[in-house]
């Protein structure tokens, strides 16, 4: 299987701990959204680097918990050696409020000569699934142009 393929079938069942470990080496890491970011984990709990297989289940079964999924669709998927990139876009609803979102997603991964994955990184408009949850009240955003955005 090339690892363009381990990847595309590792995200079939991305919450079941059985069809995921089969998959992913035992010195694994995942990076959920950022490296580290306390103000988004407080949304999601999930955010942030991940070491050992249950990150990846963990963070899958709380998307499912917040959120259906109503589309997942990669639009392109390729690999150079242990490297991979997965392009595509998603729509998200919250489960409390029912707002959806459609965001772009980027993967990347690293498969090993094993075919186990040893690195799988996910990024997100997180601003727009996070916003999924907003039930009121401002942000107001100070811009380099000493703009103030209020959103």
């Amino acid at each position: 299987m090339t690892p363009t393929r381990i990847i595309q079938t590792l995200l079939e069942d991305p919450a079941n701990p059985e069809h995921v470990n089969q998959y992913l080496s035992e010195d694994f890491v995942y990076v959920s959204l950022n490296y580290k970011n306390e103000n988004l984990k407080t949304i999601m709990p999930w955010a942030g680097t991940h070491h050992g297989q249950n990150g990846f289940t963990d963070t899958f079964k709380g998307v499912d918990e917040h959120w259906i999924r109503d589309e997942f669709t990669p639009q392109a998927a390729f690999d150079d050696g242990e490297n991979v990139a997965i392009f595509g876009s998603f729509t998200l609803r919250s489960r409390t409020l029912d707002k959806a979102c459609q965001s772009p997603f980027a993967i990347f991964a690293k498969v090993n000569n094993r075919g186990k994955v040893t690195y799988f990184q996910y990024m997100e408009d997180t601003f727009g699934t996070a916003d999924t949850f907003r039930t009121g009240g401002e942000w107001i955003l100070q811009t380099l142009s000493e703009k103030k955005v209020t959103v």
